[in-house]
């Protein structure tokens, strides 16, 4: 459960406010404004004082000695939106998202741990956090139990220690996803005492089943997992609400389904939009152009979703599962005065911004700027090592061909180690994942990925080890000595020029920037690898999924080429 924020004088001075003897800060006159449990739009009149809302109904305060007061009327109010699912690190980095999403009026996530448990000790990654805690943002996260890859030695990241460190933060509200469910199915005893860890301490627990049989829905449910996000489609949804799982709806860069998922629950004529929520599912930037959760509000409005329903989804329902209705999702006494105004019902897109008592956004102008946070306390990518020609033989028998932007299968690969070059035009190239400290390397062949690529390196990857793809050994190389320049990043070579540059500074997997800044040099990357004949939705994606072994078949790990069915390593990596 979320912490209560408020010391007792915090709380004396908010009655005081109540009695006339404090005023408040803002008044919200003549709102029109969602009421999350009697599910209508009311009128009334909101008070704030500090970061809560201390009042909201037919009164005006007795004292309004230096109150803002802002006439609302013809104006439409609803909480502020909460994403239920978030990787915090596409590229931009958690702060940088943050300050993003709250102009769209997203002002809380519920956000991924991941990369602060492959790259940080937990004493360091909470100093962080809370450096993030001070900003008026609402941050929460989720506890990992698996890294979604084969590491070795994955037990020194993953320890009973450290799990259950973060399992005790009140700011952890769930365990998972369990992007390592099958283990858990094998008999995982380890796993599964995580999960009842999180779960005696209230925590809900996130699955990860896409396309799971009924059978493995049920057992999963047996094992604790309360809620989904991997619905592909209105009949999963209802296998899913049927076995009392709840489902959150995904709209992302290569998992566009919203619309469809919510037509089909229409048609069906379902009601079951209580138990529904929304997320993006950590796309990658360019996709925010045009918002994050109104993004989705709107497609659920342009469909025909009833608006308070959309809007519920999008606030209340997130709050009321994840048990911080308390604090969030609510326009009414006590909670946070996280609030957006928008021109009416059917734009979710906010004029103006109110998160914990802070303006953010004052008709349709940014009005705050986030305090930087300081990321000195990770540590630079260090690439201390070179590449020589040894590294670079190629002659692996299996081959990863790329069937989407994410799933593989393996093939025959009948390359001559000793060529310098591929042919361009063909589907073939290189491929190999460099330890970062430069301790071990895996080569092989990928197939699928492009026609004109000749030297691409990315510290950006599932666990932050390096990525080389190209049909040249020299641009290759040349690349993976451009990422160690910029101390990190994605680097496009041809013909020993750099043609486009993403430099991630943080750890080498985050921008450190604004996320408007990153969507454009991201747009340039896509664009070069699209001249380059990369044929699928999401490169980004490609990049951070060619290594997660909870998605079939073939998967490119730290222990070697992984056959994810059978659940053995292929190939073994080699030591440098």
């Amino acid at each position: 459960m979320p912490e209560i924020k408020w010391k007792i004088k915090n709380i004396r001075d908010q009655i005081a406010v109540i009695d006339g003897k404090l005023t408040p800060n803002i008044v919200l006159k003549n709102a029109r404004y969602l009421h999350s449990m009697f599910k209508k739009w009311m009128t009334g009149n909101i008070w704030v004082y500090g970061d809560r809302i201390v009042y909201v109904g037919e009164e005006m305060p007795q004292n309004l000695e230096d109150t803002e007061i802002i006439d609302v009327a013809g104006k439409t109010i609803v909480p502020g939106y909460i994403e239920p699912h978030v990787h915090p690190y596409q590229l931009y980095n958690p702060h940088s998202f943050a300050e993003f999403a709250a102009q769209t009026g997203t002002t809380t996530f519920l956000s991924d741990n991941m990369s602060f448990v492959l790259t940080l000790k937990n004493k360091k990654a909470f100093s962080i956090i809370e450096q993030l805690n001070k900003l008026p943002f609402s941050f929460y996260w989720w506890g990992r139990f698996d890294s979604q890859t084969e590491l070795e030695h994955e037990e020194e990241f993953f320890s009973n220690e450290s799990v259950l460190e973060w399992l005790d933060r009140h700011d952890v509200l769930l365990g998972g996803e369990l992007t390592g469910w099958p283990k858990l199915l094998r008999g995982d005893d380890q796993m599964l005492y995580w999960i009842q860890a999180a779960k005696h301490k209230g925590k809900k627990i996130e699955g990860h089943f896409p396309g799971a049989s009924e059978r493995t829905l049920v057992k999963m449910r047996l094992l604790g997992a309360d809620g989904d996000h991997e619905a592909m489609t209105v009949d999963e949804v209802i296998n899913r609400i049927q076995h009392g799982i709840k489902v959150t709806l995904r709209h992302s860069s290569i998992r566009p389904d919203l619309p469809n998922l919510l037509k089909g629950i229409l048609e069906k004529e379902l009601n079951i939009f209580d138990h529904l929520m929304m997320t993006t599912d950590g796309a990658t930037p360019g996709f925010y152009q045009d918002g994050i959760m109104d993004k989705c509000i709107q497609v659920a409005l342009d469909v025909g979703v009833n608006p308070i329903d959309a809007y519920q989804m999008a606030s209340y329902n997130v709050a009321r599962y994840y048990n911080m209705a308390s604090l969030h999702g609510m326009i009414a006494t006590g909670r946070f005065a996280t609030i957006n105004i928008l021109k009416d019902e059917f734009t979710p897109q906010p004029e103006s911004v109110l998160s914990k008592g802070v303006w953010l956004k004052r008709d349709g102008e940014q009005v705050y700027t986030f305090p930087e946070v300081d990321w000195s306390i990770i540590d630079d990518l260090n690439l201390d090592f070179e590449l020589n020609d040894d590294d670079f033989q190629f002659s692996m028998p299996i081959g990863i061909e790329l069937v989407n932007d994410v799933i593989t299968k393996p093939f025959s690969a009948k390359i001559s180690s000793h060529k310098r070059e591929l042919p361009l035009g063909k589907e073939e190239s290189y491929l190999m994942l460099v330890d970062r400290h430069g301790k071990w390397r895996v080569n092989t062949i990928i197939r699928g990925f492009d026609t004109h690529v000749k030297g691409f390196a990315s510290s950006y990857s599932n666990t932050g080890d390096i990525i080389l793809i190209g049909k040249s050994i020299a641009d290759m190389k040349q690349a993976f000595n451009e990422i160690k320049k910029i101390n990190g990043g994605i680097v496009l070579v041809e013909n020993s020029e750099v043609i486009a540059s993403l430099p991630l500074a943080i750890a080498g997997t985050m921008y450190d920037g604004k996320v408007e800044q990153v969507i454009a040099v991201e747009a340039k990357l896509k664009e070069a690898l699209r001249e380059r004949g990369y044929r699928h939705t999401d490169a980004i994606y490609t990049l951070f999924f060619l290594q997660s072994t909870h998605l079939p078949y073939i998967r490119l790990t730290p222990r070697g080429i992984f056959d994810v069915m059978k659940n053995t390593v292929m190939l073994p990596s080699v030591m440098r």
